[in-house]
């Protein structure tokens, strides 16, 4: 194994703060997203049922 780091990057590299507005929005856009895919295929399900059995 290697005993010496290299000379470059010896300190972290600090990235721009994470923009909570932002991430808080797609989230809840995901979960409206998700919330009526589910009732969505919960209706074409029901739906298929009274189609396929007579």
């Amino acid at each position: 194994m290697a005993t010496k780091h290299p000379a470059h990057h010896s300190q972290p590299v600090l990235e721009s703060a994470m923009d909570y507005a932002e991430h808080e929005k797609t989230y809840t856009g995901f979960i409206t997203g998700v919330k009526w895919s589910v009732y969505g295929l919960a209706a074409l399900l029901v739906i298929l049922y009274f189609v396929i059995n007579p």
